[in-house]
């Protein structure tokens, strides 16, 4: 089982807080908001996914890192959370 599994309401409840922000956006933006107002809403909005982003990567490294039998399987979790920490760098 993933480790999203266990915490998946909990992840679904920040992504569907992320989403109303994001609609949040599109309305500010809709009804000609001053910048700085979307601006804040859009920095918003980014800090809501870094911190997903962080929860979702932390779980990664404790469940398929740290807590791993195998030196196969701690060197796999590690390879795959540096492929995702180059991307998320790009």
């Amino acid at each position: 089982m993933s480790h999203t599994s266990r915490q998946k309401d909990k992840l679904i409840a920040r992504v569907r807080r992320i989403k109303g922000q994001l609609e949040g956006i599109e309305r500010a933006l809709d009804s000609d908001a001053a910048c700085v107002e979307v601006l804040r809403q859009i920095a918003s909005v980014r800090g809501a996914v870094n911190g997903l982003t962080a929860e979702v990567m932390e779980d990664h490294l404790r469940q398929h890192v740290l807590a791993v039998e195998t030196d196969r399987e701690r060197n796999q979790g590690g390879e795959e959370m540096i492929e995702v920490i180059r991307a998320y760098m790009k």
